[in-house]
């Protein structure tokens, strides 16, 4: 009786229409699966074989995905170019900025890159979701592409706070200050938030911060989920959401 309840629970959920938007197939070893199965694989069918006319109106679409895209490469080339002439530490953070703008040749060019890529990626993001929310780009077959695009503009928003605080500066620092202390709020996770389960010592800004305070650990975690942790769930992300625009029939269409 037992199994049979499981069964059909494991069914319900199979016809439900969440997992029928993430999974177009099931994998039982048929020839059908293994066809659909290798169409479905990004690497073998990252461009797609023809294009729509409707996808060259750019009045529809503005771009704003592909400039958002531009911008996350030009984010990723300065980025790994300043690498070259930052530390992570609080002896030298602030020092290495100020070396970086006033004697590395073209270094104030190369921050100001990075920093208003940064302004410009945010801008799209927001933009290119609002379009997308406007022109009903997010209905049926392409629901669940529009929360993978929900959780771009969640990660582009974090990789722009992990950044903040990298220059070591004033503005930086109580700019974060205020952040983490609203994240000291989160429901059950924050020890100042409603129905917390934790203190300061265990909640989710210790976390984040390495400690209470912000200091030489908040720094270096900043850092890593910077260059490290969130651009590689965003390349991720971005890879699943470019695989089902082509798997959901390209560029949406004007309505």
């Amino acid at each position: 009786m037992r199994l049979k309840t499981k069964i059909s629970f494991l069914n319900r959920i199979k016809d439900s229409r969440i997992y029928r938007s993430i999974f177009r197939h099931d994998y039982e070893d048929t020839k059908k699966n293994r066809v659909l199965q290798i169409r479905s694989n990004v690497f073998l069918h990252l461009h797609p074989v023809k294009m729509p006319e409707h996808a060259f109106r750019i009045r529809f679409t503005w771009c704003l995905g592909g400039m958002t895209f531009f911008l996350f490469l030009v984010e990723v080339i300065s980025g790994l170019l300043l690498m070259f002439y930052y530390r992570p530490i609080t002896e030298y953070a602030y020092t290495d900025m100020r070396y970086l703008r006033f004697d590395v040749p073209f270094g104030v060019i190369l921050r100001n890159i990075h920093r208003w890529a940064a302004h410009l990626m945010v801008t799209t993001v927001i933009l290119h979701m609002l379009r997308v929310f406007l022109t009903g780009s997010y209905k049926p077959p392409r629901e669940f592409n529009w929360v993978v695009g929900v959780v771009l503009l969640v990660v582009t928003l974090l990789l722009s706070f992990t950044g903040y605080l990298l220059p070591w500066d004033q503005l930086s620092y109580w700019a974060v200050t205020v952040g983490t202390n609203m994240i000291s709020a989160t429901p059950l996770l924050g020890n100042e938030g409603p129905f917390s389960l934790v203190n300061k010592y265990n909640d989710i800004r210790f976390m984040i911060l390495g400690g209470t305070e912000i200091g030489t650990n908040a720094l270096l975690r900043f850092y890593v989920m910077h260059i490290v942790l969130l651009p590689v769930i965003g390349i991720i992300f971005m890879a699943v959401h470019f695989w089902r625009i082509r798997k959901d029939g390209g560029i949406s269409r004007p309505l």
